[in-house]
């Protein structure tokens, strides 16, 4: 589905992609994240690239609003309290920034905690 606003002078398309993608991509670069999970079904904390940022991503989009679902892996000795609640404003910053849209909510939820010394397969670690 995509979000769509009739304006004067034509129409804006977002698709949920877009938002999924930009909500992944500002949850990794928060600070105490160790990666994004894929669920219990598609194993434990998958470390992401620039490919495959959306995974853990789930968003909803309306045509004025979106609402977002993250499911992550935090670093060990990091207050996750914490962590959370700046991973809910650098994601809310970063969508409704580059798309308009008013986000009502950014859930999360916490999968698991990594050691920074843990290998996370498949995906190199991110650039601090």
């Amino acid at each position: 589905m995509t979000e769509q606003l009739q304006l004067e002078t034509g129409t804006i398309r977002i698709a949920d992609d877009v938002v999924s993608k930009i909500a992944g991509l500002a949850a990794l670069e928060t600070p105490g994240i160790a990666a994004m999970s894929g669920g219990l079904s598609e194993g434990w904390a998958k470390r992401l690239s620039g490919k495959n940022v959306q995974k853990g991503v789930t968003v909803e989009v309306g045509q004025l609003e979106a609402a977002i679902d993250l499911r992550i892996i935090v670093l060990y000795e990091t207050p996750i309290h914490e962590v959370c609640r700046m991973l809910q404003q650098n994601v809310r910053t970063a969508v409704e920034s580059m798309t308009g849209l008013r986000v009502v909510e950014v859930n999360v939820k916490v999968e698991g905690v990594a050691f920074k010394d843990d290998e996370i397969e498949d995906v190199p670690t991110r650039a601090k």
